[in-house]
């Protein structure tokens, strides 16, 4: 269903102080100047010089006085006037042809009053020929006579302008506060003045010299850089112009220096300038609206149905809701500025319509709110506003929608990847965490200095990876770029649900920079290792759940995505593998329920020799650090029954002993391990002292012989009192003396006494007892 454009009476001026000579002004001079305020409260009508009586007036709908002044003829009239964007009252500042400045307030008393006058000429001999107010600065083109500047002769006196900046800011309670004066521009054409709110558009007029009247610039004093765009061309060239750091560009050189510009002597046919948001808007006499970008470049918007009746038929350009409106004459066209098809055309009820710019953000009133998003048009029958509305049986999507869905778009340009993105994903996925703020906000649970506590960090960030995209489109220093660009990635990745295409993201960047993503890995688990030679982390547990997570039922991972665990643990493989196992212990210790750590699913420790590969072609010194240090009992005895089978007695004995009071059923699984191999041949006598420490404390000594006579090895013959040569020496009396001595602190066996004479074993120091003697 079409949507339909909607003109709607906002107020029929008698709201305004002095209705009745704001109607008289706007039906009787077609050539008034009409400005608004930032606030949308005060109307500003400027009959200009040249005019049969110059006059101005300002209303203020409401409370609040009017100010109305008038030139009478051969006294000199103001140039132009302007509001100044000052939050604390309202202000406007007029010039005047010879420099001369006047700024007034209100609200620092009964009506307006004289704040400050001054000289932007002090010196004389310079004719003001445009101004304009841009963001806390005045900006002029001024013509100065021929010996100010030096001879200069044909065609060089088309260059005789220059053009210079003071800043104007409040001052207290009454007072404001002039810069000092800097040149912009040297030996330059008469420039016309454009400000919109960031950009300060230079057009050529029709006093312009020919030779670069196909010539504008486009200062941004936010950048400290000023466009030098010929839009006819297509070229643009940017410049440093920084008042702060003194940059100043003689005009005649700054075009020589940029190849091009001069190849086209035909001036640009414009018959209408209008500043937006966009950039600079621009009608040809053939009714062709284009728009120059605030980078240089130009685009055309699109065609009207009727073009303008010569260069005195009145023009206004304006834009609101992606929508270009023009009011030509008594008709208002309505066209979408992507397609540049007309969307509408309303035939309007008078020829004299002045469009006005929105009010500033953050300045409007509740009125003014309810307006927001639509065009204001100011006429004697009223002022109106024109915007779009929503055809019937369609319900309006809430702000908090329309968030989504604008970010949703946003977000789709800047991604490259296929699928497509959606509102919903937006509202449950925590990768964009912007627009979930924001629709907070909307809903009245954030005030804006929570927001942007919230998203300062982000900001930043996205300021510095902007920056980093435009050093290695350069190609300054690439491997570094690479570098950062990897490391960032995997912090954003790191703070999102690592599932989908977030997983696959960060699977990529660790194939492609495995010491960057590991290097931003480090900082996000904030691992470090302490004086033992362990890792310990101070990350949040929120960020291990992330990393422990993701566990895949099958065994092969689909598309080679590892989970990840296992991808950290692959990196750490490659890049330093004695890292591997500390990491896991851990790990091991950061589970919660559900996180592949301490619950269910398979352990930790198996997850990392799985990506060490099948068993048999991993690493033999890695897996054995990986079973010791897992904490599982099997693990571990799986661990030393391995360092048994390759006779490494001492890393065996020291995997026992490293266990704490709370493993006494694994030490002693241990123990009988090893008992068993000293029980069967004499290469672990040389260890027996640390046998003897491994020695469970609860072993009685009966049981210690119980367990020997398991362990020792059957008897093939009848015994000797010397071993065969080449054979195994057996085990002797005094070698177990060393262990019956170890479990002697415990006190004596609690069970029944095998043989009337194994005290002798057990307290060589206590003579034995006398046997009874038969009377």
């Amino acid at each position: 269903m079409k949507r339909s454009g909607t003109l709607r009476l906002l107020s029929d001026l008698s709201a305004f102080g002095g209705a009745a000579r704001l109607r008289e002004l706007l039906a009787g001079d077609p050539a008034v100047r009409v400005r608004g305020s930032p606030d949308g409260r005060h109307l500003l009508l400027l009959r200009p010089l040249g005019t049969v009586a110059p006059q101005l007036l300002v209303a203020a709908r409401g409370p609040g006085a009017e100010l109305e002044r008038a030139w009478p003829a051969g006294q000199p009239s103001p140039l132009d006037a302007f509001f100044l964007p000052w939050p604390a009252r309202p202000a406007l500042v007029l010039v005047w042809e010879s420099g001369l400045t006047e700024v007034w307030g209100a609200g620092v008393g009964p009506g307006w009053r004289l704040l400050q006058s001054t000289e932007l000429c002090p010196g004389g001999g310079a004719r003001v020929v445009a101004v304009a107010a841009l963001r806390g600065r005045l900006v002029w083109c001024e013509e100065r006579q021929a010996g100010s500047e030096g001879p200069l002769g044909p065609p060089a006196t088309a260059f005789s302008h220059c053009v210079c900046v003071r800043t104007l800011e409040p001052s207290g309670e009454a007072s404001t506060s002039l810069g000092r004066t800097h040149v912009l521009l040297h030996h330059c054409p008469a420039f016309g003045l454009l400000a919109s709110c960031r950009h300060l558009f230079l057009v050529p007029t029709a006093t312009t010299w020919p030779g670069v009247a196909h010539v504008l610039l486009i200062w941004s004093p936010g950048k400290g850089k000023v466009i030098v765009a010929a839009p006819r061309l297509g070229l643009s060239y940017s410049k440093s112009l920084n008042p702060g750091r003194g940059d100043t560009w003689d005009f005649r050189t700054l075009l020589r220096g940029l190849p091009g510009l001069l190849s086209l002597r035909e001036p640009l046919a414009v018959h209408t300038w209008a500043p937006t948001p966009h950039g600079l808007l621009l009608l040809d006499f053939g009714g062709t609206v284009s728009l120059v970008q605030s980078h240089g470049g130009t685009r055309a918007v699109g065609i009207l149905q009727e073009a303008p009746v010569g260069s005195r038929g009145s023009a206004a350009l304006g834009t609101f809701q992606g929508t270009l409106a023009c009011v030509l004459g008594s008709t208002l066209e309505l066209l979408d500025m992507g397609s540049g098809q007309l969307l509408e055309r309303k035939v309007l009820s008078t020829d004299r319509v002045h469009l006005l710019e929105p009010p500033a953000p953050g300045m409007e009133d509740e009125e003014e709110l309810e307006t927001r998003g639509s065009l204001r048009l100011l006429s004697a029958l009223g002022l109106f506003c024109v915007g779009w509305e929503a055809p019937q049986g369609v319900e309006l999507p809430s702000a908090k929608d329309l968030v989504f869905e604008e970010a949703c778009g946003y977000y789709q340009r800047r991604s490259l990847r296929g699928a497509q993105l959606t509102p919903e994903e937006l509202r449950h996925s925590s990768t964009f965490r912007a627009p979930q703020a924001l629709a907070s906000i909307l809903q009245g649970h954030l005030p804006p200095s929570t927001l942007l506590t919230m998203l300062r960090t982000e900001l930043r960030d996205y300021r510095g990876l902007e920056q980093l995209k435009a050093q290695l489109v350069a190609g300054d220093d690439e491997e570094a770029g690479w570098t950062e660009l990897a490391e960032q990635e995997v912090a954003r990745l790191l703070r999102t649900e690592l599932i989908g295409d977030q997983l696959a993201q960060l699977n990529t960047v660790f194939q492609a920079l495995p010491t960057a993503a590991w290097g931003a890995t480090l900082r996000a688990l904030q691992l470090q290792t302490d004086g033992n030679g362990k890792l310990r982390s101070q990350a949040p547990p929120d960020v291990w759940k992330k990393v422990l997570g993701g566990i895949t039922a099958v065994k092969e991972p689909p598309n080679g995505i590892l989970p990840p665990f296992e991808l950290l643990c692959q990196c750490l493989c490659r890049l330093e593998p004695r890292w591997l196992p500390p990491f896991v212990e851990l790990a091991q210790q950061q589970g919660g329920p559900g996180w592949g750590a301490g619950g269910p699913g398979l352990p930790l420790y198996r997850r990392a020799l799985a990506v060490l590969g099948e068993e048999g072609t991993r690493p033999e010194a890695l897996e054995l650090e990986l079973l010791l240090s897992s904490g599982r009992p099997k693990a571990v005895l799986q661990a030393v029954g391995q360092l048994v089978q390759k006779e490494q007695w001492d890393r065996a004995l020291d995997a026992g002993l490293a266990l704490g009071p709370s493993s006494p059923l694994l030490r002693s699984e241990i123990f009988k391990l090893l008992l068993a191999e000293f029980a069967q041949h004499r290469r672990l006598d040389a260890h027996l002292p640390l046998l003897c420490r491994l020695c469970p404390p609860e072993l009685a000594p009966a049981e210690l012989l119980l367990l020997l006579r398991t362990y020792l090895p059957d008897e093939v013959g009848p015994p000797t009192p010397f071993p065969e040569p080449g054979a195994e020496p057996p085990l002797t009396v005094g070698l177990l003396k060393a262990l019956l001595e170890q479990t002697e602190t415990q006190g004596w066996p609690s069970g029944p006494v095998l043989s009337p004479y194994e005290d002798i074993l057990w307290d060589p120091s206590t003579p034995p007892p006398t046997p009874p003697r038969d009377l």
